[in-house]
Protein backbone atom coordinates (compact mmCIF):
# COMPACT_ATOMS: atom_id res chain seq x y z
CA UNK A 1 0.00 0.00 0.00
CA UNK A 2 0.92 3.79 -0.58
CA UNK A 3 0.76 5.87 2.44
CA UNK A 4 0.98 9.94 2.32
CA UNK A 5 3.29 11.24 4.90
CA UNK A 6 3.25 14.96 6.30
CA UNK A 7 6.59 17.05 6.61
CA UNK A 8 7.40 17.01 10.36
CA UNK A 9 9.29 18.72 13.31
CA UNK A 10 11.99 17.63 15.01
CA UNK A 11 14.52 19.50 17.54
CA UNK A 12 12.43 22.49 15.96
CA UNK A 13 13.60 22.43 12.20
CA UNK A 14 10.76 21.25 9.63
CA UNK A 15 11.91 17.69 7.70
CA UNK A 16 10.56 16.54 4.85
CA UNK A 17 9.85 12.62 3.92
CA UNK A 18 10.38 12.75 -0.39
CA UNK A 19 8.74 11.78 -2.27
CA UNK A 20 5.37 12.09 -0.09
CA UNK A 21 4.24 8.93 -0.72
CA UNK A 22 5.94 6.02 0.08
CA UNK A 23 5.13 2.33 -0.46
CA UNK A 24 4.57 0.38 3.07
CA UNK A 25 4.15 -2.99 4.20
CA UNK A 26 1.92 -3.99 6.61
CA UNK A 27 1.31 -6.99 8.09
CA UNK A 28 -1.65 -8.12 10.72
CA UNK A 29 -1.47 -11.06 12.70
CA UNK A 30 -3.07 -12.62 15.72
CA UNK A 31 -0.96 -14.52 18.51
CA UNK A 32 -2.51 -15.85 21.88
CA UNK A 33 -5.84 -12.82 21.62
CA UNK A 34 -3.88 -10.12 20.89
CA UNK A 35 -2.92 -8.45 17.44
CA UNK A 36 0.50 -8.14 15.75
CA UNK A 37 1.22 -5.15 13.33
CA UNK A 38 4.00 -4.99 11.63
CA UNK A 39 5.34 -1.83 9.56
CA UNK A 40 7.82 -1.98 7.21
CA UNK A 41 8.91 1.07 4.76
CA UNK A 42 12.18 2.98 3.19
CA UNK A 43 12.07 6.62 3.31
CA UNK A 44 14.08 9.48 2.11
CA UNK A 45 14.08 12.70 4.68
CA UNK A 46 15.26 15.72 3.91
CA UNK A 47 15.54 18.87 6.37
CA UNK A 48 18.73 21.08 7.39
CA UNK A 49 21.77 20.05 8.41
CA UNK A 50 22.69 20.51 12.34
CA UNK A 51 25.80 21.87 12.30
CA UNK A 52 25.71 24.22 8.98
CA UNK A 53 22.18 24.26 8.33
CA UNK A 54 23.07 23.13 4.60
CA UNK A 55 20.02 20.55 3.43
CA UNK A 56 21.01 17.11 5.14
CA UNK A 57 19.34 13.90 2.83
CA UNK A 58 19.11 11.02 5.16
CA UNK A 59 17.43 7.11 4.04
CA UNK A 60 15.43 6.04 6.82
CA UNK A 61 14.53 2.27 7.10
CA UNK A 62 11.58 1.57 9.31
CA UNK A 63 11.06 -2.13 10.66
CA UNK A 64 8.70 -1.57 12.97
CA UNK A 65 6.06 -3.94 15.69
CA UNK A 66 3.09 -2.88 18.00
CA UNK A 67 1.15 -5.35 19.45
CA UNK A 68 -2.50 -4.41 20.75
CA UNK A 69 -4.82 -5.83 23.05
CA UNK A 70 -8.19 -4.72 23.19
CA UNK A 71 -9.05 -6.14 26.47
CA UNK A 72 -6.34 -4.57 28.08
CA UNK A 73 -6.45 -1.61 30.34
CA UNK A 74 -6.36 1.42 28.82
CA UNK A 75 -2.43 2.36 30.05
CA UNK A 76 -1.47 -0.68 29.62
CA UNK A 77 1.66 -1.69 27.40
CA UNK A 78 -0.45 -4.52 25.54
CA UNK A 79 -2.41 -1.67 24.11
CA UNK A 80 -1.07 0.55 20.88
CA UNK A 81 -1.57 3.75 21.23
CA UNK A 82 -2.05 3.44 17.43
CA UNK A 83 -5.26 1.59 17.40
CA UNK A 84 -8.22 4.27 18.45
CA UNK A 85 -11.71 3.26 18.15
CA UNK A 86 -10.49 0.06 16.26
CA UNK A 87 -8.64 1.79 13.34
CA UNK A 88 -4.84 1.66 13.15
CA UNK A 89 -3.12 5.29 12.71
CA UNK A 90 -0.65 3.94 10.03
CA UNK A 91 0.20 7.40 9.45
CA UNK A 92 1.06 8.54 13.09
CA UNK A 93 2.80 4.90 13.58
CA UNK A 94 4.80 5.51 10.34
CA UNK A 95 5.81 9.26 11.11
CA UNK A 96 6.88 8.33 14.69
CA UNK A 97 9.19 5.13 13.07
CA UNK A 98 10.80 7.27 10.95
CA UNK A 99 11.48 9.75 13.71
CA UNK A 100 13.32 7.31 15.86
CA UNK A 101 15.26 5.57 13.00
CA UNK A 102 16.27 9.15 12.40
CA UNK A 103 20.11 9.70 13.70
CA UNK A 104 20.70 11.90 17.07
CA UNK A 105 23.01 14.01 14.32
CA UNK A 106 21.54 14.85 11.30
CA UNK A 107 23.99 15.96 9.28
CA UNK A 108 24.72 16.80 5.41
CA UNK A 109 28.01 14.70 5.41
CA UNK A 110 29.92 12.95 7.74
CA UNK A 111 32.71 15.65 8.50
CA UNK A 112 30.49 18.55 8.25
CA UNK A 113 32.48 21.14 9.40
CA UNK A 114 29.47 23.67 10.46
CA UNK A 115 29.27 27.55 10.85
CA UNK A 116 31.99 29.55 12.58
CA UNK A 117 31.30 30.69 15.74
CA UNK A 118 33.08 33.63 15.56
CA UNK A 119 31.39 35.13 11.98
CA UNK A 120 28.84 32.34 10.85
CA UNK A 121 30.46 31.12 7.53
CA UNK A 122 29.91 27.90 6.23
CA UNK A 123 33.43 26.34 7.34
CA UNK A 124 32.56 23.48 4.64
CA UNK A 125 32.56 26.31 2.07
CA UNK A 126 35.14 28.80 3.24
CA UNK A 127 37.38 26.90 5.79
CA UNK A 128 38.88 29.57 8.06
CA UNK A 129 40.30 30.73 11.46
CA UNK A 130 40.28 33.94 13.44
CA UNK A 131 43.46 35.04 14.34
CA UNK A 132 43.09 37.58 17.16
CA UNK A 133 39.40 37.68 19.10
CA UNK A 134 38.64 40.57 20.98
CA UNK A 135 37.09 39.69 24.48
CA UNK A 136 33.87 40.84 25.38
CA UNK A 137 34.29 43.55 28.45
CA UNK A 138 31.78 41.46 30.16
CA UNK A 139 34.30 38.49 30.90
CA UNK A 140 36.98 40.62 32.06
CA UNK A 141 36.53 39.93 35.80
CA UNK A 142 36.49 36.43 35.00
CA UNK A 143 39.47 36.55 33.64
CA UNK A 144 41.32 38.47 36.31
CA UNK A 145 40.12 35.78 38.69
CA UNK A 146 41.21 32.82 35.93
CA UNK A 147 44.90 35.05 36.05
CA UNK A 148 45.08 34.96 39.93
CA UNK A 149 44.34 31.13 40.03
Amino acid sequence: MELALDPFVLGGQRYDVTPSHVAVRLAITRASGATVFELELDARVGGPCMRCLAQAELEVGVRARELHEASAPEDDELRSEYVVDEHLLVGAWARDAIVLGIPEKVLCRPDCAGLCPDCGADLNVEPHEHVERVADPRWAVLERLRAEL
